[in-house]
């Protein structure tokens, strides 16, 4: 069962609601040079395809902005029509003004308070800013960062905090801080005409406690959709694990509206794992499902042959790869239950709870695999093609099963 979700208005980011009881939506960033207009519409297609519902591309130089309505029709092109929201630090006031085109097509504006001009230039650049997204209609993030914090909220809080009979700690000034300069970001950004619902939030910090304490305090203050995520999470199984440490606690609390997943991908490495973690976090919480679920047991005495192992990895590549397709003709197919088994102790049983499985007979024995379908031994397998006859029954299940939903609608 999915957890109750935290009240929000919704606020529209393009074609994709955000908040409210919408579902969490699945948010990742380029990484390309964004004046790269094909390299940066080929890396926003793969991860669109990987699963990615907003996409966010830095607008830093004017050779960025400018690059954005290539980009756009680029991915028109291709059928692909997802929101691009536009990350502005230091110059957003300037780009926005300067290129009209670009701040029609971003669907989102992301505007760090701690960026955007200090002293007297901050509040004239944020509001311009907002002026911007007033006049084509735009919602606006109001992404706060404890790297990059408004350091004239910090200085004001820790003042008070000295002043105080009990002090907090310095890291709970910063977090007060930050929720603070989101919270009068807000505000002023109100003051300034945008409409509520035009407004989300983030405040993000790399450590999963301090994490859990920012947006719990900021989500008790307010009804804004929240973007949830653990800024600069690290690289392989440091930053999947760490993310998913840091977001399920919250995402079962029901805070969290969008999220990211923010890996450092290995050199030369597709973006899309960090489509794909964001993906599993939400199913394996089951908030939400993106493709079908395999089941597959670790291994151990019984299965040292890697013939298990191989067959777990083709099988989920192939529904990976399948999903696609099977997405557009068959509704609710993400809902199916797949196992892989290794062995007769568990196999089987695992199996039968699955709407289909295969289960191995261990190491040392010929392959021969029962395969259960909805609780009842369907057929047994055997020879050198087991992963690709299991993949043709597979199919034949999707769309039996599935394509009779099609076919009722």
């Amino acid at each position: 069962m999915s957890p109750a979700r935290r009240q929000t208005v919704t606020a529209w980011v393009g074609h994709v609601p955000v908040g409210s009881q919408h579902p969490v939506v699945v948010q990742s960033m380029t990484n390309t040079d964004t004046a790269d207009a094909e390299g940066t519409a080929i890396q926003i297609a793969q991860l669109v395809r990987a699963g990615s519902e907003l996409v966010r591309v830095t607008v830093n130089t004017r050779e960025a902005a400018a690059a954005i309505p290539d980009i756009v029709a680029r991915l028109s092109e291709v059928g692909i029509n997802v929101p691009i929201v536009g990350d502005f630090h230091y110059n957003g006031h300037i780009l926005l003004r300067e290129f009209p085109e670009t701040a029609r097509l971003l669907a989102k504006y992301r505007i760090n308070p701690g960026n955007v001009g200090a002293g007297q230039h901050h509040d004239a650049n944020f509001a311009t800013m907002i002026e911007v997204a007033k006049e084509f209609d735009k919602p606006v993030r109001i992404g706060v960062n404890w790297g990059s914090l408004d350091q004239q909220v910090l200085a004001r809080l820790m003042d008070q905090n000295a002043a105080a009979g009990s002090p907090k700690t310095a890291t709970d000034v910063m977090i007060d801080a930050m929720v603070v300069s989101a919270l009068e970001s807000a505000a002023y950004a109100e003051e300034l005409g945008l409409a509520h619902d035009k407004i989300l939030i983030s405040v993000k910090v790399s450590s999963a406690p301090e994490l859990w304490q920012v947006y719990r305090q900021l989500a008790a203050l307010c009804d804004y959709p929240l973007h949830l995520g653990l800024t600069e999470a690290g690289m392989g199984m440091k930053g999947i694990v760490a993310s998913s440490v840091a977001l399920a606690p919250l995402l079962t609390e029901g805070i969290g509206d969008t999220i990211r997943v923010s890996l450092t991908p290995e050199p030369g490495a597709s973006r899309k794992l960090e489509v794909e973690v964001a993906q599993q976090i939400l199913q394996s919480l089951g908030i939400r499902q993106f493709l079908p679920q395999v089941t597959s047991c670790p291994g151990c005495g019984r299965t040292t042959s890697i013939f298990f192992q191989e067959l777990a990895q083709k099988i989920q590549d192939y529904i990976r790869d399948t999903m696609p397709d099977w997405k557009a003709r068959y509704p609710g197919v993400e809902d199916m239950q797949v196992a892989v088994m290794g062995c007769i102790v568990n196999g089987p049983g695992e199996s039968k709870h699955a709407n289909i499985g295969i289960s191995l007979p261990g190491t040392g024995e010929d392959p021969r695999a029962p395969v259960y379908q909805d609780g009842k031994l369907l057929t047994t397998l055997r020879g050198p093609r087991i992963a690709e006859d299991f993949q043709e029954l597979m199919e034949k299940y999707v769309e039996q099963r599935y394509g009779q939903q099609t076919a009722e609608v």
